[in-house]
């Protein structure tokens, strides 16, 4: 068996040496490197031991986010600041986490924490918690399954039934698949309210690696994808979210990347599972 250091670097260097090629060549991508500065703002504290999903904790306030652990961790959410602080701590009895992968908000400050990963396509149900953050904290589950998936789990080429990304917009949630099967990452909607849904594909494209994370800009206009090693940005074309506008892939291998948030219209948060927070600036758009 390999040391999980080594493992561990042939990751890294498997993310440096992978880029934007191909979203260039084929989806029409433009490089947007240079138009980016990237930096480390802090690190999170140790109670995070898998940061798995981000969102700031107001529209009003941006010095603190909300975030949690992936599977295996506490039902509880974390509330840092910008310099790593831990602030809060929220338990929430009336979830579980079987695979916490992402969280989000609404404008009302409603949160929506997402425990819809599904590595093994094996999950006939998937949960979204739509939670109040203030007390009396209040829970309400939002259930879907994917209407096409008929075997649990199915053959390997098949494996498309995965998601690790959530963005609220417009009373919907969306959320992205891992395309781990087909190669094609799937973009599903579903009302951001409680319910059983069955979910089909809204939009899909192919793209060269696994969506781990997504947001949506304050003003709606623009959302983005996030990947081991890539940011893949998207305009909202005439306010309906879909692929049909590609704007640009940024190289971002910084270990497993796992969540992403937009502090400001030209600033984003993401964390990896290694503990660490850094700041991406739009210098030119």
């Amino acid at each position: 068996m390999f040391p999980t250091k080594f493992l561990l670097f042939l990751f890294q260097l498997k993310l440096l040496t992978g880029g934007c090629a191909c979203e260039v060549r084929k989806q029409g991508f433009s490089r947007g490197n240079q138009r980016f500065s990237v930096e480390k703002l802090t690190n999170l504290p140790k109670i995070i031991n898998e940061s798995s999903g981000i969102v700031m904790s107001s529209r009003k306030d941006s010095s603190t986010f909300w975030t949690h652990n992936d599977s295996g961790g506490k039902a509880e959410i974390y509330e840092i600041d910008l310099a790593g602080n831990l602030r809060n701590t929220i338990p929430l009895p009336d979830t579980q986490n079987i695979d916490w992968e992402d969280i989000t908000r609404d404008n009302l400050g409603n949160l929506y924490i997402a425990d819809i990963g599904n590595n093994s396509n094996t999950r006939r149900s998937l949960t979204i918690y739509k939670v109040t953050p203030l007390p009396p904290y209040s829970v309400e589950k939002i259930n879907f399954h994917y209407a096409d998936q008929n075997q649990f789990p199915p053959k390997p080429t098949e494996m498309n039934f995965d998601s690790e990304s959530l963005f609220w917009a417009k009373d919907s949630l969306y959320f992205f698949s891992k395309n781990r099967g087909n190669k094609l990452v799937s973009m599903y909607a579903i009302p951001a309210q409680g319910g059983e849904y069955a979910v089909i594909p809204k939009s899909q494209i192919s793209i060269k690696g696994m969506v781990t994370g997504a947001a949506i800009s304050p003003s709606g206009k623009e959302f983005v994808l996030l990947t081991y090693g890539k940011l893949l940005f998207f305009e909202v074309n005439q306010g309906e979210i879909n692929f049909s506008k590609p704007k640009y892939c940024v190289k971002f291998a910084h270990k497993q990347t796992e969540a992403i948030t937009y502090l400001s219209e030209d600033k984003l948060l993401i964390t990896n599972e290694q503990g660490k927070v850094f700041l991406l600036s739009i210098k030119s758009r």
